[in-house]
C-alpha cells in the first residue's frame, strides 16, 4: 500500500527554492506507523553468449510482473545487463559500459515512469574517458533520475578483478528519498564494510538496498561454500539488527565461466530475521512488505544509536593502530 506521511519537517535552511527535491541538508520524514512498503528484488541468470538487449529485456519483463505484484521499489542485480565480467582484465569489456544518462538508464526510466514504481538499476558507467564506475542510479514514478550512488569498495581477488574496470566512487553515502521511504544503496563488496551501513543509515536511509554478484568458485569444496554462503547471510543480518533497518539483498544465479552464482536473495527486518528469500539457483521475482514501524519497534528496544561513543571513535580513521614501540 502506498505510504502516508504524517508530517515531513524540513529546517528552513536545508532546500533551495522551496523544492525538498533539492534539498542540501537533513530532510526528516516522520512516517505513519502502518506504513508498508513492497519491494521487489529480481534475481535471475545472464548467459554469457547474451546480448545486452536480451539481459535487458529479461529485467524489464521481471520487473513488470513485480509491478503487477504490487512492488513500489523494485531492484535489480548487480550488473544485470552482462555476464560478470570482472573474472577477467579484458580491455574490450569497456565496450560495455555507458554515460548515465544513456540508453539503459533511458529504456528504465520509460518503465518507471509507465508503471508508477521507483527502480533501482546496477550500470557500468562511463565517466569520462579511462574513468569508469560500478553505479546504481534511482528512478523515480516519472521516469527521472533521482540519485546515483557510485560502488566505493572496489574488490580485486582472483575472479573478482574490479579494481582493473571501476574507480572508486565519489559521491559518498547516500539516504535519497522516495514516495515510500528513504532509501540506501550499497553494492556487493560494500556489504561487507559495518561503517558504510553505519553512515547509509545516519543519513536516514530505512530500507537498504544491496545488489550482488556473487558466487562459488568451481575449485571450491561443498564445505567451504557452506561457509561463505553463510557469512554472507549472516553479515547482512547483522547490518539490519545493529542499525535497526531493513536489508534487502539481491543476487544473479547461473555458471558463468568460474563462478556459480548462488542467488538466494533475501529481505531481513531490522531484528534480522529473514521475512522472504529466493532459491539459490532459480529465476524469481522476490516480494516482500517492509513495515517501516517496525523500525521504531527495534530501535526502542535495542537503541545502539542512542549508546553509540561517537565522542571516542576517532581511531577508525586509521588504516589499522600499529603497536607502540613500548608494546613490543
Amino acid at each position: 500500500m502506498p505510504t502516508s506521511f504524517r508530517r515531513c519537517e524540513i529546517r528552513a535552511n536545508d532546500y533551495i527554492g522551496g523544492d525538498c527535491r533539492k534539498r542540501i541538508g537533513l530532510w526528516n520524514c516522520v512516517m505513519s506507523k502502518s506504513s508498508v512498503v513492497r519491494v521487489g528484488l529480481i534475481q535471475h541468470a545472464c548467459p554469457v553468449d547474451a546480448t545486452v538487449a536480451a539481459n535487458l529485456e529479461t529485467s524489464v519483463g521481471l520487473i513488470q510482473q513485480a509491478a503487477e505484484q504490487g512492488a513500489q521499489v523494485i531492484c535489480t542485480q548487480e550488473l544485470f545487463t552482462s555476464s560478470y565480467f570482472p573474472q577477467t582484465e579484458d580491455d574490450s569489456r569497456f565496450e560495455l559500459a555507458e554515460t548515465i544518462p544513456g540508453p539503459t538508464s533511458s529504456r528504465l526510466g520509460e518503465l518507471a515512469g509507465r508503471l508508477g514504481v521507483e527502480i533501482i538499476a546496477s550500470l557500468f558507467e562511463r565517466r569520462a574517458a579511462g574513468v569508469f564506475h560500478n553505479t546504481c542510479i534511482l528512478l523515480d514514478v516519472k521516469g527521472r533520475i533521482a540519485g546515483r550512488y557510485r560502488k566505493m569498495h572496489i574488490p580485486d581477488d582472483p575472479g573478482f578483478y574490479e579494481k582493473y574496470y571501476f574507480t572508486p566512487g565519489d559521491l559518498g553515502w547516500q539516504a535519497l528519498p522516495t514516495r515510500q521511504a528513504r532509501v540506501g544503496i550499497l553494492i556487493c563488496w560494500d556489504q561487507w564494510f559495518p561503517e558504510a551501513v553505519r553512515l547509509t543509515t545516519l543519513h536516514g536511509a530505512q530500507i537498504l538496498f544491496f545488489p550482488t554478484a556473487i558466487g562459488y568458485g568451481s575449485h571450491e569444496t561443498p564445505q567451504t561454500r557452506i561457509r561463505q554462503k553463510d557469512a554472507w547471510i549472516t553479515v547482512q543480518r547483522a547490518h539490519a539488527v545493529t542499525n535497526g533497518i531493513f536489508i534487502c539483498a539481491v543476487n544473479r544465479v547461473g555458471i558463468e565461466g568460474d563462478l556459480e552464482f548462488w542467488g538466494s536473495s533475501f529481505v531481513a527486518e531490522p531484528d534480522g530475521t529473514i521475512i522472504a528469500q529466493s532459491g539459490q539457483d532459480d529465476r524469481q521475482i522476490l516480494i516482500a512488505d517492509c513495515d517501516l514501524s517496525r523500525i521504531d519497534t527495534q530501535r526502542q528496544g535495542w537503541p545502539f544509536l542512542r549508546d553509540r561513543r561517537i565522542d571516542a571513535y576517532e581511531q577508525l580513521t586509521r588504516r589499522i593502530i600499529d603497536a607502540a614501540p613500548s608494546d613490543c
